[in-house]
């Protein structure tokens, strides 16, 4: 049996492959020993080692041996979340192969102490080596394997690459930026290589890491001295790099260049996309660049195929709204509405009625600005103002390419409303969006947009309203009982609440210690009822309107996020962040 020393002089078991892991996970009583003689089976016949055997076996996880071995060690344990750890503080407090050799990282600083992550903390620790070199007394703390060594790969690797790129950057670069108009003077084109090593390698691991992490929008933001990179993950921003203004742009000129946009203009916003392999099939990147004060602003939006297009069970329809929203999609003729602000989920609830409609003896053109993501089932035509391909226009054209569905990005116009119409009453399906609150308000927009009220009641099938709040995470997610403060935030008295228990994450592997994990939809749907339509023809306004929506079982965007909480799927300070109070 192994040993080992600690800083204190105890000895302690040193974790190897040998049956030492399973003592103590058997002391520490997260297996009995008709689990252990299972693994030590496992071990003679497929030459596992004692973690392989008891994850394959699915005995324990590997959480469940870190926090196991945390225990024996006397040693608290963390779950790692790569977001809230500093460049700097992982890859200068302690050097990449000898964090890399003792099995550790480095994931905290303060003033006086450093604090160091390892996934065995039997094996020798070299504190006095650590504390030689940054000053600092050490914390040990336990984290899982896999943690330990993600970080310690993805962080110095992109650190590596940051700093090689910034040498042979600085070395060749003479160019001076001018604030004021945003002109770049270089001796020559290399000082900003797109295609330098370093410089394709720091994207491709920022690119790896935002895949890992679940984000849906990477955003790269240009400060004086430095660029601010951004991951938006189910919803919300979160700081995870700053990297060195000059490599920044190398980077953005590399993101340009993969991205069709033109490298030499700087002075106007450019739009692209960029397709990745990743994890066994295609992602889709869609690129946007903006000139601002210091530099050119690049945000990244990812088009997950599994995430863009699901089906419509998978949407998060409660079981009251699924059968209206069926019957709308079920229709051959007329117009379906889908409002909401940017990033409410619009884009993937038209996708996957779309998806759910096709057939190969149907015609799906879509009309977009830009075109999302590619499917190879639709005919996907890309709105161009500056050759005068617009919705309009296009709408236009695509009425005379025999269409039997036809998706419009956005209605921003009267001119591409009253098209919309057109196509509506001459037997076509049309799926559009608009930018308002609540369903009600859509049929007010109509109006101000010129569309006649008559049209709108011989047309519209009817409106869904929609945002997304965060799931919470299946693998932590836990019951507990509902407080004051939720009753008061949900409009609902104590005393009702009192029998129920709702659910939230408390923080795991999954989730990154969230509690939250992927985003679900809640809607608003208003279908165009003879009581509506009436009130359309006499020209009533949205309050109205939603009164009388309200009379025949409407239910709010807030009520539809309670519900979500009473099915344990969300939580009330998701609800009220979303919904509001």
């Amino acid at each position: 049996m192994a040993r080992s020393t600690s800083r204190k002089g105890a000895p302690a078991v040193a974790i190897t492959d040998t049956p030492d892991l399973l003592a103590i996970l058997l002391r520490q009583g997260v297996m009995n020993e008709e689990q252990a003689e299972r693994v030590r089976r496992a071990q003679k016949v497929n030459s596992y080692s004692v973690e392989q055997g008891l994850v394959q076996l699915a005995i324990v996880n590997e959480v469940q041996i870190a926090q196991a071995v945390a225990r024996e060690a006397g040693l608290p344990y963390v779950k790692i979340n790569p977001l809230d750890l500093d460049l700097d503080v992982v890859t200068k407090a302690v050097a990449g192969p000898f964090a890399r050799r003792h099995g550790m990282v480095a994931i905290g600083k303060t003033e006086d102490r450093l604090t160091v992550a390892v996934h065995n903390p039997f094996a020798p620790f070299p504190y006095e080596d650590i504390k030689r070199v940054t000053g600092l007394d050490v914390d040990r703390v336990v984290a899982t394997r896999s943690d330990v060594e993600s970080i310690n790969k993805g962080f110095y690797d992109l650190k590596s690459s940051l700093k090689h790129a910034e040498k042979q950057l600085a070395e060749s670069r003479i160019a001076t930026v001018d604030i004021a108009n945003q002109e770049f003077l270089s001796k020559a084109d290399a000082d900003l290589d797109p295609a330098a090593a370093p410089v394709v390698k720091a994207l491709d691991q920022i690119l790896a890491n935002s895949f890992e992490q679940r984000a849906s929008d990477i955003h790269f933001e240009p400060k004086r001295e430095l660029t601010l990179v951004r991951l938006r993950i189910d919803g919300v921003l979160h700081d995870v790099h700053v990297i060195p203004r000059i490599v920044y742009d190398a980077v953005v000129s590399r993101i340009k260049l993969l991205s069709g946009c033109n490298l030499a203009e700087k002075r106007r916003p450019q739009d692209g996309r960029i397709k990745r392999e990743q994890g066994g099939r295609e992602v889709e990147l869609r690129v946007s660049t903006m000139p601002t004060a210091f530099g050119e602003k690049a945000v990244l939006r990812i088009f997950d195929p599994d995430v863009l297009l699901k089906g419509i069970d998978e949407l998060g329809f409660s079981p009251h709204d699924l059968p209206k929203f069926y019957d709308f999609i079920g229709r051959a003729t007329g117009i379906i509405l889908v409002t909401g602000p940017t990033g409410s989920g619009k884009t993937t609830t038209l996708y996957s009625v779309l998806k759910h409609l096709s057939r190969p003896e149907l015609n799906i053109v879509t009309i977009e600005d830009p075109v999302e993501m590619v499917f190879e089932d639709f005919n996907q035509v890309q709105v161009r103002p500056q050759i005068d391909v617009t919705f309009p226009n296009a709408l236009r054209t695509v009425l005379r390419q025999d269409p039997d569905i036809i998706m419009v990005g956005e209605i921003r116009d009267g001119e591409t409303a009253d098209h919309a119409v057109q196509a509506a009453l001459t037997g076509h399906l049309v799926l559009s969006t608009l930018h308002t609150n609540d369903a009600s308000s859509s049929i007010t927009r109509l109006l101000d947009l010129g569309v006649p009220h008559f049209l709108i009641t011989s047309t519209l099938i009817g409106i869904i309203a929609q945002r997304l709040v965060r799931e919470n995470c299946p693998h932590c997610t836990e019951e507990y009982s509902p407080t004051d403060e939720e009753a008061v935030a949900m409009k609902i008295p104590f005393e009702k609440l009192q029998p129920y228990k709702f659910r939230r994450g408390k923080g795991c592997l999954h989730c990154r210690e969230t509690g939250y994990k992927g985003r679900t939809g809640i809607y608003e749907i208003l279908p165009m009822t003879e009581k509506i339509r009436r009130l359309v023809a006499h020209k009533a306004g949205s309050l109205e309107i939603y009164k009388a929506a309200r009379d025949e079982g409407l239910r709010t965007l807030k009520e539809a996020a309670i519900e979500k909480v009473f099915r344990g799927g969300t939580t009330t300070t998701e609800m009220v962040r979303v919904t509001g109070k």
